[in-house]
Protein backbone atom coordinates (compact mmCIF):
# COMPACT_ATOMS: atom_id res chain seq x y z
CA UNK A 1 0.00 0.00 0.00
CA UNK A 2 1.40 3.24 -0.52
CA UNK A 3 2.87 5.39 2.16
CA UNK A 4 3.07 8.40 0.66
CA UNK A 5 -0.36 8.76 0.32
CA UNK A 6 -0.71 8.81 3.56
CA UNK A 7 0.96 12.17 3.95
CA UNK A 8 -0.40 15.25 6.06
CA UNK A 9 -1.17 18.33 4.22
CA UNK A 10 0.71 20.54 6.14
CA UNK A 11 1.79 23.78 4.93
CA UNK A 12 5.51 23.13 5.95
CA UNK A 13 5.97 20.14 3.90
CA UNK A 14 8.71 20.65 1.13
CA UNK A 15 8.74 17.49 -1.51
CA UNK A 16 6.43 14.92 0.08
CA UNK A 17 6.48 15.31 3.78
CA UNK A 18 4.55 13.57 6.13
CA UNK A 19 2.59 14.15 9.45
CA UNK A 20 -1.15 13.78 9.15
CA UNK A 21 -3.72 13.79 7.47
CA UNK A 22 -4.21 12.28 4.41
CA UNK A 23 -2.13 9.79 1.91
CA UNK A 24 -0.24 5.16 0.78
CA UNK A 25 -1.89 3.56 1.57
CA UNK A 26 -2.02 3.10 2.86
CA UNK A 27 -3.27 11.75 2.79
CA UNK A 28 -2.23 14.24 0.82
CA UNK A 29 0.10 17.30 0.76
CA UNK A 30 0.10 20.46 0.88
CA UNK A 31 -0.84 24.54 1.81
CA UNK A 32 -1.75 26.92 4.46
CA UNK A 33 -5.31 27.33 2.92
CA UNK A 34 -8.18 24.78 4.53
CA UNK A 35 -9.89 22.96 1.79
CA UNK A 36 -12.54 25.36 -0.14
CA UNK A 37 -10.77 27.94 1.22
CA UNK A 38 -8.33 30.81 -1.00
CA UNK A 39 -4.95 29.78 -1.79
CA UNK A 40 -2.46 30.88 0.06
CA UNK A 41 0.40 32.86 -0.75
CA UNK A 42 3.92 32.14 -1.88
CA UNK A 43 2.09 29.75 -5.02
CA UNK A 44 1.08 26.93 -2.42
CA UNK A 45 -1.87 24.77 -3.08
CA UNK A 46 -4.95 24.42 -1.29
CA UNK A 47 -5.79 21.30 0.85
CA UNK A 48 -7.49 18.42 -0.70
CA UNK A 49 -8.16 17.04 2.47
CA UNK A 50 -11.21 14.42 1.03
CA UNK A 51 -8.20 12.24 -0.10
CA UNK A 52 -7.44 10.98 3.67
CA UNK A 53 -11.00 9.58 3.89
CA UNK A 54 -10.99 8.11 0.34
CA UNK A 55 -7.56 6.16 1.11
CA UNK A 56 -9.55 4.52 4.48
CA UNK A 57 -11.97 3.03 1.91
CA UNK A 58 -9.34 1.75 -0.57
CA UNK A 59 -7.93 0.22 2.59
CA UNK A 60 -11.38 -1.06 3.91
CA UNK A 61 -11.51 -2.95 0.28
CA UNK A 62 -8.18 -4.57 0.60
CA UNK A 63 -9.33 -6.03 3.91
CA UNK A 64 -12.85 -7.13 2.47
CA UNK A 65 -10.78 -9.15 -0.30
CA UNK A 66 -8.27 -10.68 3.09
CA UNK A 67 -11.73 -11.51 4.81
CA UNK A 68 -12.58 -13.92 2.16
CA UNK A 69 -9.68 -16.42 3.76
CA UNK A 70 -11.34 -16.19 7.14
CA UNK A 71 -15.17 -15.81 6.51
CA UNK A 72 -16.00 -16.18 2.83
CA UNK A 73 -19.43 -13.78 1.87
CA UNK A 74 -21.56 -14.84 -0.91
CA UNK A 75 -20.15 -12.23 -3.35
CA UNK A 76 -16.40 -13.63 -2.42
CA UNK A 77 -15.58 -13.69 -5.80
CA UNK A 78 -15.88 -9.80 -6.34
CA UNK A 79 -14.21 -9.01 -3.42
CA UNK A 80 -10.85 -10.46 -4.93
CA UNK A 81 -11.17 -6.76 -6.42
CA UNK A 82 -10.06 -5.80 -3.23
CA UNK A 83 -6.57 -6.38 -4.38
CA UNK A 84 -7.15 -3.51 -6.64
CA UNK A 85 -6.83 -0.76 -3.56
CA UNK A 86 -3.21 -0.84 -3.70
CA UNK A 87 -3.21 0.02 -7.41
CA UNK A 88 -5.48 2.93 -5.92
CA UNK A 89 -2.46 3.94 -3.31
CA UNK A 90 0.28 3.76 -6.19
CA UNK A 91 -2.03 6.55 -7.99
CA UNK A 92 -2.62 8.40 -5.01
CA UNK A 93 1.10 8.35 -3.73
CA UNK A 94 2.05 9.75 -7.04
CA UNK A 95 -0.59 12.33 -6.99
CA UNK A 96 0.26 13.57 -3.39
CA UNK A 97 4.10 13.49 -3.56
CA UNK A 98 3.87 15.74 -6.80
CA UNK A 99 0.76 17.96 -5.40
CA UNK A 100 2.89 18.58 -1.90
CA UNK A 101 6.66 18.83 -3.80
CA UNK A 102 7.87 22.21 -3.59
CA UNK A 103 11.46 23.51 -5.05
CA UNK A 104 14.67 23.36 -3.59
CA UNK A 105 14.17 20.47 -1.43
CA UNK A 106 17.25 18.38 -1.24
CA UNK A 107 17.01 14.84 -2.46
CA UNK A 108 18.95 13.52 0.64
CA UNK A 109 16.15 15.36 2.66
CA UNK A 110 13.51 13.62 0.98
CA UNK A 111 14.61 10.24 0.96
CA UNK A 112 15.42 10.56 4.95
CA UNK A 113 11.74 11.79 5.17
CA UNK A 114 10.62 9.28 3.17
CA UNK A 115 12.21 6.30 5.57
CA UNK A 116 10.80 8.20 8.88
CA UNK A 117 6.82 8.03 7.28
CA UNK A 118 7.82 4.19 6.39
CA UNK A 119 10.33 2.43 7.72
CA UNK A 120 9.54 2.03 11.64
CA UNK A 121 5.94 1.16 11.78
CA UNK A 122 6.36 -1.31 8.71
CA UNK A 123 9.85 -3.01 11.04
CA UNK A 124 7.83 -3.19 13.93
CA UNK A 125 4.96 -4.90 11.86
CA UNK A 126 7.25 -7.65 9.77
CA UNK A 127 8.44 -8.62 13.55
CA UNK A 128 4.66 -9.18 14.55
CA UNK A 129 4.40 -10.97 10.85
CA UNK A 130 7.07 -13.23 11.37
CA UNK A 131 5.39 -14.79 14.23
CA UNK A 132 2.41 -15.88 12.68
CA UNK A 133 3.56 -16.65 9.05
CA UNK A 134 6.83 -18.69 9.72
CA UNK A 135 7.54 -21.65 11.88
CA UNK A 136 10.78 -24.05 11.99
CA UNK A 137 8.58 -26.65 11.57
CA UNK A 138 5.35 -25.25 9.47
CA UNK A 139 2.08 -27.28 10.58
CA UNK A 140 0.28 -29.25 8.01
CA UNK A 141 -2.65 -28.10 6.39
CA UNK A 142 -1.85 -24.13 7.04
CA UNK A 143 -0.42 -23.15 3.70
CA UNK A 144 0.31 -19.72 4.50
CA UNK A 145 2.64 -20.53 7.51
CA UNK A 146 6.02 -21.13 5.73
CA UNK A 147 9.50 -21.96 7.03
CA UNK A 148 11.83 -19.95 8.25
CA UNK A 149 14.03 -18.20 5.87
CA UNK A 150 16.48 -15.96 6.59
CA UNK A 151 17.14 -15.00 2.94
CA UNK A 152 13.33 -13.97 2.51
CA UNK A 153 13.83 -12.09 5.74
CA UNK A 154 16.71 -10.52 4.72
CA UNK A 155 15.26 -9.07 1.47
CA UNK A 156 12.04 -7.83 3.24
CA UNK A 157 13.69 -6.09 5.77
CA UNK A 158 15.39 -3.88 2.92
CA UNK A 159 11.98 -3.72 1.03
CA UNK A 160 13.91 -5.34 -1.98
CA UNK A 161 11.75 -8.59 -1.96
CA UNK A 162 9.38 -6.89 -4.36
CA UNK A 163 11.61 -6.87 -7.38
CA UNK A 164 11.13 -11.06 -7.54
CA UNK A 165 8.13 -12.74 -8.97
CA UNK A 166 8.60 -15.39 -7.05
CA UNK A 167 5.41 -15.86 -4.73
CA UNK A 168 7.62 -16.92 -1.80
CA UNK A 169 10.15 -13.88 -1.82
CA UNK A 170 7.48 -11.36 -3.05
CA UNK A 171 5.16 -11.99 -0.09
CA UNK A 172 7.21 -12.92 2.20
CA UNK A 173 7.96 -11.31 5.58
CA UNK A 174 5.10 -9.36 6.11
CA UNK A 175 2.76 -10.60 2.73
CA UNK A 176 1.71 -6.88 2.57
CA UNK A 177 4.59 -5.10 2.89
CA UNK A 178 5.79 -6.21 -1.33
CA UNK A 179 4.01 -2.94 -1.82
CA UNK A 180 6.43 -1.04 0.08
CA UNK A 181 9.12 -2.83 -2.05
CA UNK A 182 7.13 -1.17 -4.67
CA UNK A 183 6.92 2.26 -2.87
CA UNK A 184 10.40 1.93 -2.28
CA UNK A 185 11.52 2.55 -5.94
CA UNK A 186 9.02 5.43 -7.02
CA UNK A 187 10.69 6.92 -4.42
CA UNK A 188 14.08 6.64 -5.47
CA UNK A 189 13.58 7.43 -8.72
CA UNK A 190 10.29 10.55 -7.86
CA UNK A 191 13.08 13.47 -7.29
CA UNK A 192 14.16 13.34 -10.63
CA UNK A 193 10.59 13.31 -12.33
CA UNK A 194 9.65 15.67 -10.14
CA UNK A 195 11.96 17.71 -11.60
CA UNK A 196 12.04 16.97 -14.93
CA UNK A 197 8.23 17.91 -14.96
CA UNK A 198 7.98 21.20 -12.94
CA UNK A 199 7.77 22.85 -16.41
CA UNK A 200 4.46 20.82 -17.91
CA UNK A 201 0.93 22.45 -18.23
CA UNK A 202 -2.17 21.03 -17.74
CA UNK A 203 -1.87 19.34 -21.48
CA UNK A 204 1.79 18.22 -20.20
CA UNK A 205 0.29 16.12 -17.23
CA UNK A 206 -2.38 14.72 -19.49
CA UNK A 207 -0.17 13.66 -22.29
CA UNK A 208 1.87 11.78 -19.45
CA UNK A 209 -1.38 10.03 -17.97
CA UNK A 210 -2.18 9.11 -21.74
CA UNK A 211 0.96 7.59 -22.20
CA UNK A 212 1.85 5.61 -19.36
CA UNK A 213 -1.73 3.75 -19.70
CA UNK A 214 -1.02 3.21 -23.47
CA UNK A 215 2.43 1.95 -22.86
CA UNK A 216 1.23 -0.34 -19.78
CA UNK A 217 -1.65 -1.45 -22.22
CA UNK A 218 0.49 -2.38 -25.02
CA UNK A 219 3.14 -4.08 -22.61
CA UNK A 220 1.01 -6.50 -21.29
CA UNK A 221 -0.75 -7.13 -24.60
CA UNK A 222 2.60 -8.09 -26.15
CA UNK A 223 3.56 -10.02 -23.37
CA UNK A 224 0.59 -12.36 -24.02
CA UNK A 225 0.73 -12.55 -27.68
CA UNK A 226 5.07 -12.89 -27.34
CA UNK A 227 5.26 -14.43 -24.30
CA UNK A 228 8.63 -16.36 -25.13
CA UNK A 229 10.31 -12.66 -26.26
CA UNK A 230 8.86 -9.98 -24.12
CA UNK A 231 10.65 -10.26 -20.72
CA UNK A 232 7.99 -10.27 -17.37
CA UNK A 233 9.09 -7.09 -15.89
CA UNK A 234 9.46 -7.14 -11.37
CA UNK A 235 6.13 -5.60 -10.03
CA UNK A 236 7.93 -2.00 -9.25
CA UNK A 237 8.25 -1.02 -13.04
CA UNK A 238 5.06 -2.86 -13.77
CA UNK A 239 3.05 -0.40 -11.21
CA UNK A 240 5.05 2.65 -12.25
CA UNK A 241 2.49 3.15 -14.66
CA UNK A 242 -0.14 3.62 -11.76
CA UNK A 243 2.79 5.87 -9.97
CA UNK A 244 3.16 8.10 -12.70
CA UNK A 245 -0.53 8.56 -14.04
CA UNK A 246 -1.18 9.90 -10.72
CA UNK A 247 1.91 12.21 -11.44
CA UNK A 248 0.20 13.26 -14.68
CA UNK A 249 -2.66 14.68 -13.09
CA UNK A 250 -1.28 16.23 -10.05
CA UNK A 251 0.64 18.22 -12.45
CA UNK A 252 -2.61 18.99 -14.61
CA UNK A 253 -4.11 20.23 -11.36
CA UNK A 254 -1.28 22.09 -10.06
CA UNK A 255 -1.36 24.05 -13.40
CA UNK A 256 -5.26 25.46 -12.61
CA UNK A 257 -7.31 23.28 -14.35
CA UNK A 258 -10.37 22.51 -12.58
CA UNK A 259 -12.52 20.09 -14.46
CA UNK A 260 -16.37 19.60 -12.81
CA UNK A 261 -16.73 16.08 -12.49
CA UNK A 262 -19.47 15.41 -9.88
CA UNK A 263 -17.73 13.18 -7.04
CA UNK A 264 -21.40 10.72 -7.19
CA UNK A 265 -20.69 10.32 -10.99
CA UNK A 266 -16.99 9.14 -10.20
CA UNK A 267 -17.84 6.88 -7.42
CA UNK A 268 -20.47 5.54 -10.31
CA UNK A 269 -17.87 5.25 -13.07
CA UNK A 270 -15.14 3.52 -10.26
CA UNK A 271 -17.70 0.92 -9.08
CA UNK A 272 -19.84 0.11 -12.51
CA UNK A 273 -15.75 -0.05 -14.07
CA UNK A 274 -15.23 -2.76 -11.21
CA UNK A 275 -18.75 -4.38 -11.54
CA UNK A 276 -17.71 -4.81 -15.16
CA UNK A 277 -14.13 -6.02 -14.96
CA UNK A 278 -15.72 -8.84 -12.71
CA UNK A 279 -18.08 -9.61 -15.39
CA UNK A 280 -16.24 -9.83 -17.89
CA UNK A 281 -13.94 -12.19 -16.37
CA UNK A 282 -16.80 -14.52 -14.76
CA UNK A 283 -18.61 -14.12 -18.53
CA UNK A 284 -15.87 -13.77 -21.45
CA UNK A 285 -17.87 -14.53 -24.33
CA UNK A 286 -20.96 -12.01 -23.65
CA UNK A 287 -18.35 -8.99 -23.12
CA UNK A 288 -16.53 -7.76 -26.25
CA UNK A 289 -13.16 -6.98 -26.03
CA UNK A 290 -12.97 -9.40 -22.66
CA UNK A 291 -9.79 -10.80 -23.20
CA UNK A 292 -8.10 -7.54 -23.43
CA UNK A 293 -9.82 -5.90 -20.18
CA UNK A 294 -8.61 -9.31 -18.53
CA UNK A 295 -5.05 -8.48 -19.71
CA UNK A 296 -4.92 -4.69 -19.23
CA UNK A 297 -6.71 -4.74 -16.06
CA UNK A 298 -4.13 -2.88 -14.24
CA UNK A 299 -4.30 0.20 -16.71
CA UNK A 300 -7.68 -0.16 -16.37
CA UNK A 301 -8.50 0.15 -12.73
CA UNK A 302 -5.50 2.67 -12.95
CA UNK A 303 -7.74 4.79 -15.54
CA UNK A 304 -10.74 4.33 -12.99
CA UNK A 305 -8.87 5.27 -9.45
CA UNK A 306 -7.34 8.02 -11.15
CA UNK A 307 -10.62 9.50 -12.30
CA UNK A 308 -12.05 9.14 -8.88
CA UNK A 309 -9.20 11.00 -7.45
CA UNK A 310 -9.18 13.80 -10.06
CA UNK A 311 -12.93 14.06 -9.11
CA UNK A 312 -12.28 14.29 -5.75
CA UNK A 313 -9.53 17.08 -5.41
CA UNK A 314 -10.67 18.84 -7.80
CA UNK A 315 -13.83 19.45 -5.74
CA UNK A 316 -12.15 20.16 -2.67
CA UNK A 317 -10.02 22.93 -4.75
CA UNK A 318 -13.67 24.17 -5.83
CA UNK A 319 -14.75 24.52 -1.81
CA UNK A 320 -17.50 21.89 -2.48
CA UNK A 321 -18.58 19.93 0.21
CA UNK A 322 -17.12 16.44 1.39
CA UNK A 323 -18.50 13.81 4.17
CA UNK A 324 -14.91 12.62 3.15
CA UNK A 325 -13.10 15.63 5.14
CA UNK A 326 -15.39 14.23 8.13
CA UNK A 327 -13.14 13.60 11.39
CA UNK A 328 -14.03 9.80 11.62
CA UNK A 329 -13.43 9.12 8.35
CA UNK A 330 -9.93 11.76 8.27
CA UNK A 331 -8.70 9.59 11.18
CA UNK A 332 -9.59 6.40 9.81
CA UNK A 333 -7.49 7.46 6.80
CA UNK A 334 -4.70 8.68 8.96
CA UNK A 335 -4.34 5.52 10.89
CA UNK A 336 -4.60 3.51 7.22
CA UNK A 337 -1.03 3.18 7.05
CA UNK A 338 -0.92 1.02 9.86
CA UNK A 339 -4.59 -1.22 9.46
CA UNK A 340 -3.12 -2.04 5.94
CA UNK A 341 0.33 -3.49 7.29
CA UNK A 342 -1.27 -5.67 10.27
CA UNK A 343 -5.66 -6.12 9.81
CA UNK A 344 -3.51 -9.17 7.99
CA UNK A 345 -1.61 -10.24 10.83
CA UNK A 346 -4.18 -10.27 12.95
CA UNK A 347 -6.71 -12.46 10.84
CA UNK A 348 -4.57 -15.40 9.88
CA UNK A 349 -3.42 -14.78 13.41
CA UNK A 350 -7.32 -15.35 14.48
CA UNK A 351 -7.31 -18.39 11.28
CA UNK A 352 -4.68 -20.51 12.68
CA UNK A 353 -6.70 -20.44 16.15
CA UNK A 354 -10.14 -21.16 15.41
CA UNK A 355 -10.00 -22.29 11.59
CA UNK A 356 -12.62 -21.07 8.46
CA UNK A 357 -15.48 -19.34 10.18
CA UNK A 358 -17.59 -21.06 8.36
CA UNK A 359 -19.67 -21.91 4.78
CA UNK A 360 -19.93 -19.41 2.99
CA UNK A 361 -22.95 -17.35 3.69
CA UNK A 362 -24.06 -13.53 5.14
CA UNK A 363 -23.48 -15.08 8.92
CA UNK A 364 -19.76 -14.26 8.07
CA UNK A 365 -20.37 -10.27 8.49
CA UNK A 366 -19.85 -10.34 12.28
CA UNK A 367 -16.66 -11.97 11.42
CA UNK A 368 -16.40 -8.61 9.17
CA UNK A 369 -17.63 -6.79 12.30
CA UNK A 370 -15.20 -8.19 14.66
CA UNK A 371 -11.91 -8.29 12.89
CA UNK A 372 -12.37 -4.95 11.41
CA UNK A 373 -12.82 -3.03 15.18
CA UNK A 374 -9.98 -4.98 16.17
CA UNK A 375 -7.60 -4.00 13.42
CA UNK A 376 -8.89 -0.38 13.52
CA UNK A 377 -8.03 -0.79 17.02
CA UNK A 378 -4.75 -2.25 16.62
CA UNK A 379 -4.03 0.71 13.67
CA UNK A 380 -4.77 3.25 16.30
CA UNK A 381 -2.31 2.18 18.76
CA UNK A 382 0.32 1.50 16.58
CA UNK A 383 0.12 5.37 14.75
CA UNK A 384 -0.41 6.98 18.40
CA UNK A 385 2.62 5.26 19.79
CA UNK A 386 4.76 4.07 17.10
CA UNK A 387 4.14 5.37 13.94
CA UNK A 388 3.20 9.27 14.34
CA UNK A 389 5.93 9.54 17.22
CA UNK A 390 8.60 8.08 15.47
CA UNK A 391 8.29 9.91 12.22
CA UNK A 392 8.30 12.97 14.04
CA UNK A 393 11.44 12.19 16.08
CA UNK A 394 13.53 10.42 12.58
CA UNK A 395 12.53 13.14 9.87
CA UNK A 396 14.28 16.18 11.62
CA UNK A 397 14.06 20.12 10.48
CA UNK A 398 11.60 20.79 8.42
Amino acid sequence: MTKAAEENQTPTQDLPGSADVGTPPPGAPASTATAGGPAASAGRLPRVESLTGLRWWAAFFVFCHHMTQLAPLPVYDFLKYGTSGVTFFFVLSGFVLTWSSRPGTKIGTFYRRRFARIFPLYFLTLVAAFFVFYRVDPPAGMSWIKPISITVLVLSTFLVHGWSNNPTILYGGNPAGWTLSVEAFFYAYFPFVWRATQKLKTAGGLILCVAVIVLGGAYRLALFHYKDVVPILPQPVLHSVAFLFGIGLAIALRSGWKPRIPVWFAFLVTGGGLYVLWYSGAHPTEVPGAITMGLCQKEFLTFLYGFLILAVAARDMRGGRSLLRSKPLVALGQWSYAFYLIHATIMYAIKEHHGIAGPIGWSNLTWYAGVLALSIFASWLLYKFVEHPLERKLRGPR
